[in-house]
């Protein structure tokens, strides 16, 4: 971190010259929806908040902090989970890119559109759906999130197993570097093999190497329709075997297949939180499995996947959505499974990976060893089956002490579940990132030459540490 010889008032006034006095906060009481983040975990304020109105303002905030020796925190809804978005040190300044909300371009016959960063992600929705095409990167956070923080945290969603990731899904970006200079690098090419990947590596970079400004993304053909349904399955096993079985019977066609754990069911009802019951009857574990329908093919293939489920004894039972409303409760019941958890008081989180063929291990030793640690204990294991990614969440026992849970247990069941999964050989980070809750853990976890390649190329990129700083590498 840049050691700020600046005084605050300093900062704001130099803010204010550039970008426009009505774009800086620096008012602390004022600063509440830059500061509060989602999992309300990290608390430090920052000295000002900046808005630049357009990219050029952007480059001069960052050719002026870089000089100055003035940390950036650069922001987009503020959605993230991991702490990355907001102050780790207090003495930061926070450069939202919420005013650069433009699409500037839709070109369907290519299957591309350019945003810019602080487009939100259900408004870059509505403008492919426009043109008839799809972006479908698909989040719950998707009415605030922005195309800058997804892009920076390469986020996932439901829709991976079929599209791919964030990476996946950026063809180039636009982005200002530390010492101010714009890398022009929005291309619309499927082939480019002109050297380094830069895309790549500013996507998923958390902040940490350029703040990116645009986007160029890929669009999909809009599906005709969907064909929605949740079965009953008997485990983690089960449905493993059962993704295998949709998979070969699918196809491309296969969206999404999503693990949810009765308990899951249990806590949205009881706390009223969907209006009817999705499901077709009890079980202790329920598949969401989405298949799309493109224009001139029939219907009926996911009821003829079930069906060959059914004679297979991989499911239970089943009901398919035969509306809009069916297909809404559904998503809503996956899409409320960590909102839920807060109704019944703190819980421990994981957003993790396995190999695909390890999940049900995963589940299974993961479970075994948080009821050995605290008995009582609720698994909440629900996810993205399909690519592997797992969110291995714990709520407190019944009747447990909120605080004295957190205090006693937060970290050493931490410590259990990342034993199992790195024992499976997978990753401590699947979509969320790496932020500021784990940079300590990537210290431990990563291979060494891969911590020294990053080190090398945020020195090469940002020699001076302004950009977010003491995030990912610490």
């Amino acid at each position: 971190m840049p050691a700020m010889t600046l005084s605050a008032a300093d900062i704001s006034a130099a803010l204010a010259a550039i970008a426009g006095g009505d774009n800086v906060v620096s008012d602390t009481a004022k600063m509440g929806a830059f500061l509060n983040e989602p999992r309300k975990r990290f608390h430090k304020t920052a000295v000002a908040v900046v808005t630049p109105p357009d990219v050029a303002a952007v480059q001069a905030v960052l050719r002026w902090a870089n000089d100055a020796g003035v940390g950036i925190i650069p922001q987009g809804g503020n959605t993230g989970l991991v702490g990355a978005q907001v102050p780790l040190h207090g003495t930061e300044v926070i450069l939202s890119l919420a005013r650069l909300d433009r699409i500037r371009s839709v070109d369907t016959a290519a299957g591309v559109m350019t945003a810019e960063a602080g487009v939100i992600l259900e408004n870059a929705h509505r403008a492919a759906e426009a043109g008839g095409m799809m972006f479908p990167l698909w989040l719950a956070s998707q009415g605030s999130a922005r195309i800058g923080g997804v892009l920076s945290s390469n986020a996932g969603g439901v829709n991976v197993l079929a599209y791919g990731n964030a990476r996946e899904l950026t063809m180039g970006v636009e982005a200002v570097l530390a010492d101010g200079r714009l890398y022009q690098g929005l291309n619309a090419l499927k082939k480019d093999n002109t050297g380094y990947d830069l895309k790549d590596l500013l996507v998923g970079a958390e902040g940490t190497l350029g703040i990116i400004t645009a986007a160029s993304l890929k669009l999909y053909p809009l599906p005709e329709d969907y064909e929605t349904a949740i079965v009953n399955i008997a485990s983690p096993e089960a449905a493993l075997d059962l993704f295998q079985l949709m998979r070969q019977r699918a196809g491309s066609r296969l969206n999404a297949f999503e693990l949810i754990p009765w308990i899951g069911l249990d806590i949205q009802m009881r706390h009223g939180m969907l209006d009817a019951d999705p499901t077709a009857s009890a079980s202790p574990w329920y598949a969401l499995i989405e298949l799309t329908r493109m224009a001139g093919t029939a219907a009926g293939a996911l009821q003829a996947a079930l069906e060959a489920a059914f004679e297979a004894a991989l499911i239970s039972d089943a009901v398919v959505a035969e509306s809009l409303a069916d297909r809404t409760r559904m998503w809503a019941f996956r899409e409320q499974m960590s909102e839920c958890q807060s109704r019944e008081g703190p819980s421990i989180k994981h957003d993790v990976s396995v190999p695909i063929a390890a999940v049900p291990a995963l589940i299974t030793r993961g479970t075994a060893a948080a009821e050995k640690l605290v008995p009582g204990i609720r698994p909440v294991p629900f996810g993205h089956i399909g690519d592997g990614n797992i969110h291995f969440n714990f709520s407190m026992p019944v009747g447990a002490d909120a605080k004295a849970f957190m205090a006693q247990f937060d970290e050493v069941l931490h410590e259990a579940i990342y034993e199992v999964v790195l024992d499976l050989g997978g990753s401590v980070s699947a979509e969320h990132g790496i932020g500021q809750l784990k940079t300590e853990l990537l210290q431990r976890v990563k291979d060494p030459v891969a911590l020294e390649m990053m080190r090398a190329i945020k020195l090469a990129l940002d020699p001076n540490g302004i950009l977010n700083p003491g995030k990912m590498l610490g």
